[in-house]
């Protein structure tokens, strides 16, 4: 059944998908992630978030965690089999980027550990297809070389715009695919058209008496070592180290329906195969890719995403390197276009995104409404705690991820700084009432936040609270939020109601909010949610104030 997994790609691959289990890749990591998730946050409240802050971690960050995996990556590679020579450059290679561009360093440590795993579960007949921007193309190249043993087949130019305005040098107008697959002898491939012919190509065509356009055909091919086809037909011998391409009765049918042009003295043409152009697929397709354009901003097909990709783009490279009935993943499915894709060629597809609003935004628009397909009938959501069991769990494989579960889960946004349970994790925004703005914060239509923290530990004291209260008098945040695993005991939860109660309630038109609250996992499962204002109808001077309890 086809699966949309919710969780980083990493894991997913090792721990849930089996070697040599898919037959093609398609990835399109994100390398600015907060521009992606600002997107999806206006298409959803009709307004960005606020330009200082952070929507979405940022991971290409030099931070302890990624430095851990730059140390672990030659022993992983050595594990793939990867060559020597290779893993000796990748450390040569992140010695001179750490001090240069260590942006760029976090950025190929990062591709490389799942480049290394996308090996392992691809079949030895299957293709990767990685898309990026020139920025780091030429990078990625370098390493795809060593991870797939130089089994390099393309890098394809797709032409996404006709003009760009650059300032003080050529416009960017085009995005990089690299095509490689894993073997270097047998990969599936299937030819695909371009939808237009140029004016070059067009200029090779002739008309017929019936007005019809057409050209010759080469009726020969190549067979230097073979001889097939090798033989004498209406007075014409293939040319050296070629044959003829089709059977004599194949000929001789061409011949009798006309479809042969012939030399002056009535023999055939070696290129006289006549094709009309209303008969024909379209011209084959090249390296460049100039026939299909990015997705409008008004189009139907756009889901809020920056750099969502067409759906043609997906067809095509699905239609070449994969069969109907194959299994097409895609690591950073993000809107999900190759899974459309995938589904209407009559491909299985395995989904996998590290953000619980796109997962969420996959399922209820893309596959539920454009698609048609349900949920445990036709596919399923994995990776996503639905009992306080699976959440425990959870906790215990990947404290950071249940901390971005639990915000994202409560509607919230993860801090651009990736903690184990220190720190704020995330924000959970909410706009003003008023489009006058909040006069606490000043400035016209601006959001709100309220600080969250999560604590995965049954160990929750009275001190994590204080530190929230902390952030919260010293923050820009007008509420805070506290999630925990499970309901303290009697005591302990009066003591903290108590304490939660003394940082005072957000007035809002008259309505009053708590400005420090708490939920628990469970209750969270249950559906309850913070409750924080959200936009009021109407106009007038509406005003939020904070008010104490003294």
């Amino acid at each position: 059944m086809n699966r949309l997994y919710y969780g980083d790609c990493l894991t997913i691959m090792r721990d849930h998908m089996g070697a040599e289990s898919v037959d093609l890749i398609y990835l399109d990591p994100p390398f600015n992630s907060n521009r992606e998730y600002n997107a999806i946050y206006k298409d959803e409240t009709g307004r960005p978030l606020p330009d200082q802050i952070e929507a979405f971690c940022d991971l290409w960050e030099l931070d302890e965690e990624r430095e851990r995996a730059i140390r672990a990556l030659p022993v992983l590679m050595q594990d793939q089999g990867i060559d020597d020579a290779v893993t000796q450059f990748w450390k040569v290679w992140v010695n001179a980027l750490r001090n240069t561009q260590p942006r760029l360093l976090a950025y190929l440590s990062y591709m490389v550990e799942r480049l290394l795993w996308m090996k392992v579960v691809l079949k030895p007949t299957g293709s990767v297809y990685l898309h990026c921007d020139p920025t780091a193309s030429h990078y990625i190249k370098v390493m795809m070389d060593g991870v797939f043993d130089y089994n390099f087949r393309n890098e394809i130019i797709w032409k996404r715009t006709t003009s760009h305005n650059s300032g003080s040098q050529f416009g960017r107008i085009h995005d990089t695919i690299l095509f490689y697959s894993h073997s270097r002898r047998r990969w599936t491939w299937n030819r695909t058209y371009a939808s237009k012919y140029s004016d070059e190509q067009l200029s090779r065509f002739k008309r017929d008496d019936s007005g019809r356009l057409y050209k010759g055909d080469d009726l020969t091919a190549a067979r230097p070592n073979s001889n097939s086809g090798k033989f004498e037909w209406r007075g014409t011998m293939p040319g050296k180290g070629r044959g003829w391409a089709y059977t004599r009765e194949k000929l001789e049918e061409f011949w009798e329906a006309g479809r042969i042009l012939t030399k002056a003295d009535g023999t055939p043409r070696l290129d006289g195969l006549k094709s009309y152009l209303d008969e024909l697929p379209g011209p084959r397709t090249q390296s460049i890719w100039d026939d299909i354009p990015r997705i409008p901003n008004t189009s139907k097909e756009r889901l809020g995403y920056a750099t969502q990709k067409p759906v043609a783009l997906l067809e095509r490279i699905i239609k070449a390197s994969s069969n109907p009935g194959d299994v097409v993943f895609d690591p950073f499915c993000g809107c999900a276009t190759t899974l459309e894709a995938a589904h209407k060629l009559g491909r299985q597809w395995i989904g996998v995104d590290i953000a619980i609003h796109a997962v969420k935004r996959v399922a209820a628009i893309r596959l539920r409404d454009r698609l048609g397909l349900e949920e445990g009938r036709d596919f399923t959501i994995e990776g996503v705690p639905h009992s306080l069991e699976g959440a425990q769990h959870l906790w215990e494989r990947d404290k950071y991820h249940f901390q971005k579960w639990a915000v994202e889960q409560v509607d919230g946004f993860v801090t651009s700084k990736r903690t184990a349970d220190g720190g704020i994790d995330g924000r959970l925004y909410f706009a003003p009432p008023d489009e006058h703005g909040p006069i606490s914060l000043g400035g016209r239509g601006e959001l709100q936040s309220m600080a969250i923290e999560v604590k995965g530990g049954k160990n929750v004291s009275i001190n994590d609270l204080r530190a929230l209260r902390g952030v919260l008098d010293s923050d820009v945040a007008v509420m805070a939020g506290l999630i925990i695993m499970e309901s303290l005991g009697p005591t302990k939860e009066r003591h903290f109601r108590t304490f939660m109660a003394d940082a005072g309630d957000l007035d809002v038109l008259g309505m009053k909010y708590a400005r420090m609250q708490m939920l628990t996992v469970e209750e969270i499962l249950e559906g309850k949610r913070f409750e924080t204002p959200g936009a009021v109808a109407g106009k007038g001077l509406a005003q939020q104030k904070i008010l104490s309890p003294h």
